[in-house]
């Protein structure tokens, strides 16, 4: 009675997640077989139920061949790189100095950095748009870059992170003669990947995908980012689906990459920097 039991609700269970894996991946699909589509076919799609009549990748072709394309996506490249990386740095840097070093309001600078986690970003925009054009950031790499070399989310799962790593290496460390920057880059960096993993993943697709800060801040087409840059295949009149479905594999691609590069350390990752309070 039990066996059976347990077997209903295996096979509920499946049944459930196959049908949000269904949700989940056909609008997907339903992008690919646009991209894979000539212009005059998009209409006719749903009435061939989502196959293209004539499937070609003439629209990845236009796309790689358009003048600013490729600068789009080097643009993109260079801005989620920098930021990805920064903010590991930097979220790992605060995040290590709440979980090891003691100075006054410690615990009121961590608390301050979560509640910052509530305000929700359009409500900053406005002042960190004030600053990059006080700075002549505008139009500039650094403009995209710097405001968001840090986070909240960062610096929590990084600390969180750290407070699960033994003391003793460290001090340990500490009697070889290592620095406290030399514990925290040759001893405590390399143990965190798993952590590391998650912010690169979380930070490489928040970036990649941005539209709103590059769109504020980009001026000229040569310093469009490709979610900006796409938006010049859509005008008031008319849309062309295709090619922008097609730019969207362009967006999409990379972040499966980065994914399979780092999912070993992923899951872990999370799963350990919530452990420890």
């Amino acid at each position: 009675m039990e066996l059976s039991k347990n077997r209903t609700v295996r096979a509920v269970v499946f049944l459930i997640l196959s049908l949000y894996a269904l949700i989940t991946i056909t609008p997907f699909l339903w992008s690919v077989s646009t991209a894979l589509t000539k212009t005059h076919h998009v209409d006719l799609l749903l009435q061939n139920w989502g196959i293209p009549p004539e499937p070609t990748l003439d629209n990845f072709r236009y796309l790689l061949e358009h003048g600013d394309f490729g600068r789009w996506f080097l643009n993109s490249l260079i801005v989620t790189v920098c930021t990805t990386v920064g903010k590991a740095f930097f979220n790992s840097l605060a995040g290590y100095a709440l979980a090891r070093i003691e100075f006054p309001g410690r615990e009121f600078w961590f608390w301050f950095i979560i509640s910052s986690m509530m305000i929700p970003n359009i409500v900053i925009l406005v002042p960190r748009y004030l600053i990059v054009h006080h700075l002549g950031w505008l139009n500039r790499y650094e403009g995209m870059i710097v405001p968001s070399l840090t986070t909240a989310f960062g610096v929590f799962l990084m600390r969180q992170f750290f407070l699960t790593i033994p003391k003793e290496l460290e001090e340990a460390a500490r009697i070889d003669g290592l620095s406290r920057f030399g514990i925290f880059w040759r001893v405590v960096l390399p143990l965190s990947r798993p952590a590391l993993a998650a912010q690169v993943i979380f930070n490489f697709m928040e970036e990649w995908n941005n539209f709103v800060w590059p769109n504020l801040v980009a001026r000229s087409r040569e310093m469009y980012t490709l979610t900006v840059g796409l938006q010049v295949f859509k005008n008031e009149h008319y849309s062309f689906w295709n090619q922008v479905m097609a730019g969207s594999m362009f967006l999409t691609i990379p972040i499966i990459i980065v994914y399979l590069i780092f999912n070993r350390w992923f899951i872990r990752g999370i799963t350990i920097s919530g452990m420890k309070g």
